[in-house]
């Protein structure tokens, strides 16, 4: 797959009667869902090559994890983040939600608390309720044109009985890829007060500003290194959130065993599609990842140009993510997101990130789809301004 050719990009896929969650909610409807976080791209296709070999075998039992699978992961953080890890450090696991879960289940006590910064994906919110551990927010701080973490509110919010800090770097849904000037403060206040780090980085490789640079929140010190949980996948950059395959890595011998210890009985292994799809995708698939960031920042750009022009919806820049996140509060609506059912896009509703007014747009998709989307949201807001 040539790195110039985008035409793989720009295929429109027919999900509407397939088992999409995606589009299974708009289904048989005139709206266009951009709402949950997967992309409308056929996955690379050395996965879906890996998935036909696996298909054709015909045996679907039990799984063991390929010898060569942590090998590729080991290769791509150093590859691409400059991060060096030991393979026992790696944990396997179906997904990411249930480790933000298994983090406030396991690593936190009964009477201690979570903390998180917002708004924030809605399970940084759930997990600690599921869990029945307490949760501080901590709002993020909007300053020149974009957000960034309120370091001395968040020292005051913290104390002795705050055991988590629940981090997003890059952050959905802001878009924000963290500074290692923002980091290291972060980290240093985490560290004066015992508080561990989960950082959730599975939007790492889907940095698309040219001058930003993905900084593991592990890698910033030693200490930083064993007092971090950091969860990644495959899942968002190479759009296989379906395979159900992630892992952790937990340098800290003593995090990881309780870590593991909390999921115990409860947390089911990962299938065998998944560890086939994962392998495929960070070892096979570095030009279809290549081509995919060059296609969203073009569609990032496009969206940007068009948002800014429409008197009532603001945004940001993404520096990561395929994930624009609007403030619509200037459009005196009360229902955003109904108000944009009606026009015929599909979007995800501020409140579950714990910020009313705002929306979280997807721009993972054929440009044409984008293109019909910005339509239909142009025409709804000039019809508010007659």
């Amino acid at each position: 797959m040539a790195t110039e050719d985008q035409t793989y990009f720009e295929a429109i896929i027919d999900r509407r009667h397939s088992d999409s969650l995606k589009w299974a909610k708009y289904r048989d409807r005139y709206i266009l869902p951009m709402w949950v976080a997967d992309m409308d791209f056929r996955c690379p296709p050395p996965v879906i090559e890996a998935l036909r070999q696996q298909v054709e075998h015909g045996i679907f039992g039990y799984a063991v994890r390929p010898d060569s699978l942590n090998a590729v992961i080991i290769n791509w953080l150093s590859q691409q983040h400059g991060w060096t890890i030991q393979e026992d450090w790696l944990v396997w696991l179906p997904g990411l939600v249930c480790a933000l879960n298994v983090a406030c289940r396991g690593l936190v006590q009964p009477n201690q608390q979570v903390v998180t910064f917002t708004p924030i994906y809605p399970p940084f919110l759930s997990a600690p309720h599921y869990s029945q551990r307490p949760l501080i927010r901590c709002p993020l701080q909007y300053e020149t044109g974009r957000y960034t973490f309120d370091l001395e509110q968040f020292e005051n919010a913290v104390g002795d009985n705050t055991a988590l800090l629940l981090l997003c770097s890059p952050h959905n849904p802001v878009g924000r890829v963290w500074t290692k000037d923002e980091l290291e403060p972060l980290v240093e206040i985490c560290l004066r007060k015992n508080i561990l780090i989960c950082s959730d980085e599975i939007h790492c490789d889907l940095v698309i500003k040219p001058t930003a640079r993905q900084i593991p929140t592990a890698t910033l010190s030693d200490a930083a290194t064993q007092n971090t949980i950091t969860l990644m996948a495959a899942s968002k950059t190479f759009n296989v959130p379906g395979l159900n395959c992630a892992f952790a890595v937990i340098p800290n011998p003593q995090i990881r065993q309780r870590f593991r210890q909390a999921a115990f009985g409860i947390v089911p292994h990962v299938n065998a599609i998944g560890y086939a799809g994962t392998l495929a995708a960070f070892g096979q698939s570095h030009d279809w990842h290549k081509q995919l960031l060059d296609y969203l920042r073009q569609n990032r750009d496009l969206l940007v140009e068009a948002v800014r022009s429409l008197p009532g919806l603001k945004m940001d820049t993404p520096e990561a993510t395929y994930l624009a996140w609007l403030d619509g509060r200037d459009l005196d609506i009360s229902n955003l997101v109904e108000f944009f059912e009606v026009a015929g896009v599909g979007l995800s509703g501020g409140a579950e990130f714990d910020a009313p007014g705002f929306l979280r747009l997807n721009f993972g998709c054929p440009r044409k789809t984008l293109l019909t989307a910005l339509d239909r949201i142009r025409t709804a807001v000039s019809k508010l301004r007659r």
